[in-house]
C-alpha cells in the first residue's frame, strides 16, 4: 500500500515564489511514488526469493537515499541477512541470533524502528558495527503479523528517519511479504502438480505394463489353446485355424503343395502292453519325425490321439519322395531308440489343387482316406506275411 502522505503536497511557506517549494517537493514524492509503484509491479512478477531480493535491495536505498540497505530473512531463532546493496560490505550471508541483532528485535516486536545513532541505542551490537561505514539506521519488518523477515536502510551520517521513509519502507516490506507469499503458494501449487504428474505417470507406467502383461498373458493363453501338450505341435483348432490361412494363399497365388495324413500304428497295443507313459513316448517320437521330415514353414498338427495332419506348401517334391523322406526318418529313430516299442506311421498324401475349391476338411477327408487305404494295405500284406 503507497501512504497516502507521499502524494500530498507540501504547502506553499509564503516566502518567495510560492510554487517553488511546493514543485520541489511534489516532484521528489512523485518520484518516490513511481519507484514504489514499479517495484510493486516487478514484485508481484517475481517467481523467486532471489528476484525479491535483488528489487528491494536496490529499491529500498533509492526510495531514502541511504548508504547502504539489506534485506533479512527470519531463519528459525536466527537473523539471515541474505542480500545487501552497500558502498561497503555490511553482514550479507551472515546469521545472528534473533536477541542478537536490530532486526531480530523488529521482527520480535513487530514494529519499525529508526536509530539516529548505533553508538547510542543499547539494542544494536556495537562489535558487530563497529568495522562498518553505519552511523544511523531505520529497521522495517517484512509483514507486520509473524514477520518473515526485515529491511534494513543505513546511512554513514547522522541521519534521523523520518515518519515518511518510515511509512515508505513499510509499504515496500508488505508487498514484500505478498510477493514471497505468493511465490510460496506458487512453489506449493508447483510442487503439488509435480507431485501429482508424477503420481499419474507412475500409474500409466503401472497401467501400461499391466496391458502389456495382460497381451502377453492372452497371447500365452492363445498359443496354449493352438498347441498339444504333449507334443508342442499345433492341436485339432490350431491346425485348422493356420491350415486355412494357408489355403487361402494357395488359392490367391496358386502355389503348390501337399496334404499328408498321419497314422501311428498300434498305438493301442503299446499303451495295452507297455503303459501310457510308453503310448506317450511313442506319441513324442512320432512329432520329433514329422519335425525333421518338413520345413519350419509347413504347418504340422496333431489332431487326435494318434493322428498328425502335415499342410506343406510350395513343394513341388513328389509324394513318392514325402513317403520316402518320412519312411527313412522313422527307421532312423528307430535305430536310435532301439529300447523303445518301434514306431510305425500309415501315412495318406494328396496334393492341393490352387484351381480346385476344395475346403480344408475336404482335402483332409481325402488324406484321411488314402492313409486308410495304406494301413489296409499294410495290414493285409502282414497278414500275407503271418500266413505264409
Amino acid at each position: 500500500m503507497i501512504p497516502s502522505e507521499l502524494v500530498q503536497s507540501a504547502p506553499p511557506t509564503g516566502t518567495g515564489d510560492p510554487e517553488g517549494p511546493a514543485v520541489a517537493v511534489v516532484t521528489g514524492s512523485t518520484r518516490k511514488i513511481e519507484l514504489l509503484v514499479e517495484a510493486i509491479q516487478r514484485l508481484s512478477l517475481a517467481q523467486d526469493i532471489q528476484s525479491v531480493q535483488e528489487i528491494v535491495r536496490t529499491v529500498a536505498r533509492q526510495l531514502t537515499g541511504a548508504d547502504g540497505a539489506t534485506f533479512v530473512l527470519r531463519d528459525g531463532d536466527r537473523c539471515f541477512y541474505a542480500d545487501e546493496d552497500s558502498i561497503s560490505p555490511l553482514w550479507k550471508g551472515q546469521r545472528f541470533p534473533l536477541n542478537a541483532c536490530i532486526s531480530g528485535w523488529v521482527m520480535d516486536n513487530r514494529v519499525a524502528v529508526a536509530i539516529p545513532d548505533v553508538y547510542q541505542d543499547p539494542r544494536i551490537p556495537i562489535d558487530a558495527y563497529r568495522p562498518t561505514f553505519v552511523r544511523s539506521l531505520a529497521m522495517v519488518p517484512i509483514r507486520t503479523q509473524s514477520p518473515i523477515g526485515a529491511i534494513g536502510n543505513y546511512w554513514a551520517s547522522h541521519h534521523v528517519a523520518t515518519d515518511d521513509e518510515l511509512r515508505i519502507l513499510q509499504a515496500l516490506a508488505d508487498s514484500t511479504a505478498v510477493a514471497i507469499e505468493n511465490i510460496r503458494i506458487h512453489k506449493e501449487l508447483e510442487d503439488r502438480i509435480r507431485e501429482r504428474t508424477s503420481q499419474l505417470e507412475t500409474v500409466n507406467q503401472e497401467l501400461r505394463a499391466e496391458a502389456v502383461l495382460r497381451k502377453q498373458m492372452e497371447a500365452k493363453v492363445l498359443q496354449l489353446s493352438l498347441t498339444d501338450e504333449l507334443t508342442g505341435l499345433s492341436n485339432r483348432r490350431g491346425f485348422l485355424m493356420r491350415a486355412e490361412q494357408m489355403l487361402k494363399l494357395v488359392h490367391r497365388v496358386h502355389t503348390l503343395g501337399w496334404l499328408v495324413y498321419i497314422d501311428v500304428d498300434g498305438l493301442k497295443q503299446v499303451n495295452d502292453a507297455f503303459g501310457h507313459d510308453a503310448g506317450d513316448r511313442l506319441i513324442r517320437g512320432a512329432a520329433k519325425v514329422l519335425r525333421e521330415s518338413f520345413r519350419d514353414a509347413d504347418i504340422i498338427g496333431r489332431i487326435g490321439g494318434d493322428e498328425f495332419v502335415v499342410f506343406a506348401t510350395g513343394a513341388s517334391t513328389p509324394a513318392i519322395e514325402i513317403e520316402l523322406r518320412l519312411r527313412n526318418n522313422i527307421i532312423h529313430h528307430n535305430q536310435c531308440y532301439a529300447d523303445q516299442p518301434p514306431l510305425s506311421m500309415s501315412i495318406g498324401v494328396i496334393r492341393c489343387n490352387p484351381h480346385a475349391l476344395n475346403t480344408l476338411d475336404d482335402m483332409i477327408h481325402q488324406a484321411d482316406a488314402a492313409m486308410y487305404i495304406e494301413k489296409r494295405r499294410k495290414r493285409a500284406n502282414l497278414q500275407n506275411e503271418l500266413g505264409s
